[in-house]
């Protein structure tokens, strides 16, 4: 069970243990079950405690929103704060702030205490009946164009009906449900006007794989120029090679697009495709010091991630391969300067080592990192490889202001330690690294009083 390891009122800790108690008692009770009907029973017993702490967890939050506590401590969003203190992921996080933002009670300027915006979703969510994803649906829906065009009371009666249906939908179900219910509310539909054209969505999402290699790109362009365009061209190269082409319509767009690209950055210059963001995928070779001898077998591109023998070997003929030496722990060797900018061949070790923001839960990506001596600059901090981490721009903001946020370099790799409001006995935390997994890695276990980091070895 995840557990606060500070110290607590009396009333607390007394919760605390009855806590424990009736959670031990449900399982102990489960495990004797013999029956279906007490297993599905014990499922919805569980359930319906799950909502009414979760109903705890999103007062809290407004609670401590209210008084300021998070940016006190660093923090612009109660999200980043949460996801450190609880080890959530950020979309997470997000859920429950936008709960606590629509269903706890709101206190006026002048101090009084004003219903919450959604009503009746805050007594089915009070209740358990309901859970944080159906609010954030519900807040969703009604925060739509068309549901902004209707009157209050429509409005209002829309938001009961929602609360009463979420008790019955899945999320999903309900975000349906919810979109068809208010069209149907709304159906004059926004004031013509001539003058004013609608307005266009011109959007590219881009999204690496979490658990393989690869990624998504997704898209939508509402302006009819672009749209052609980039159809255009992507047409033109999707035709089939010849006619034993077996490759899908989509398949053939894909390749078309990713060819595109890679002659836009091999051939356009540099005031089209600047050299920062656009330079051709640099292959970073991580090769074992026993393996020196022997062709190189493994590589990582900066967004794609691993890439298999024939990926590589085809990639190599025409990008940057850039060779880093690796020691049996995954860490690469010192290119230290004395300099303070960044020269490029020591970003490129500090990016074989962190692999995005190290800030751990952080899954930025190199490309939207930066990175900070732990050491400054101006106290005679190195440009050194043991004294740079690299750290996405809220997580560096973090380091230079008042979160308390410590980060050093242990055994060649980074970690964190975090604040006492999060973790009173500030254990070191460190980023996953699953190109690492199974390797003699040391990672911090706990540290003792003058500071010395205990190790265990995975």
């Amino acid at each position: 069970m995840f557990e606060y390891a500070g110290v607590m009122s009396a009333a607390l800790a007394t919760a605390h243990r009855l806590l424990q108690e009736a959670v031990d008692a449900l399982s102990e009770a489960a495990g004797a079950l013999a029956t279906d009907d007490d297993l599905l029973a014990v499922l919805s017993e569980a359930e319906g405690v799950t909502r009414r702490l979760d109903r705890i967890t999103v007062d809290t939050v407004a609670d401590l929103e209210q008084r300021g506590t998070f940016p006190a401590r660093g923090y612009k969003s109660a999200t980043g704060a949460l996801s450190d203190l609880l080890r959530w992921e950020r979309g997470e996080a997000r859920q429950r702030t936008v709960t606590a933002e629509h269903v706890h009670p709101r206190t006026g300027l002048d101090g009084t205490t004003m219903p919450a915006r959604l009503p009746a979703t805050a007594t089915v969510f009070a209740a358990g009946e309901v859970g944080s994803r159906h609010v954030a649906v519900i807040a969703a829906v009604l925060d739509t164009a068309a549901a902004r065009r209707l009157d209050p009371d429509t409005w209002a009666g829309a938001e009961t009906q929602l609360a009463e249906r979420g008790t019955q939908y899945t999320p999903s179900e309900l975000r349906a449900w919810g979109t068809a219910l208010i069209d149907a509310l709304d159906q004059d539909g926004p004031e013509p006007d001539d003058d004013v054209p609608p307005p266009q969505v011109n959007e590219l999402r881009i999204s690496r794989h979490k658990s393989r290699p690869g990624g998504r790109i997704s898209g939508r362009f509402d302006n009819a120029a672009m749209f052609d365009t980039i159809a255009t061209i992507i047409d033109a190269k999707a035709k089939p090679r010849t006619a034993e082409d077996e490759r899908t319509t989509p398949q053939r767009q894909a390749d078309a697009l990713a060819e595109v690209c890679e002659f836009a950055l091999g051939n356009a210059p540099a005031a089209v495709v600047p050299e920062t963001g656009g330079r051709r995928p640099v292959v970073n070779v991580l090769v074992r010091l026993e393996d020196l001898e022997h062709r190189a077998r493994a590589a990582a591109l900066d967004f794609g991630g691993a890439l298999t023998p024939a990926e590589l070997r085809k990639l190599c003929c025409d990008a940057a391969v850039v060779p880093i030496v690796m020691n049996g722990a995954g860490q690469p060797l010192d290119v230290g300067r004395a300099t303070r900018t960044i020269p490029d061949g020591l970003r490129r070790a500090v990016t074989t080592r962190d692999r995005g923001c190290a800030h751990p839960g952080c899954d930025r990506p190199p490309s939207w990192a930066e990175i900070h001596h732990i050491e400054p600059w101006e106290n005679l901090g190195p440009t050194k490889l043991n004294n740079l981490v690299m750290v996405c721009a809220l997580h560096h903001r973090l380091l230079h202001q008042t979160s308390d946020w410590v980060v050093r370099i242990r055994n060649g790799l980074p970690e964190f330690i975090p604040p006492r409001w999060i973790d009173p006995q500030r254990r070191p935390r460190r980023k996953a690294l699953p190109h690492l997994a199974g390797q003699q890695v040391p990672t911090p276990r706990r540290s003792d009083d003058d500071g010395a980091v205990l190790l265990d070895v995975l």
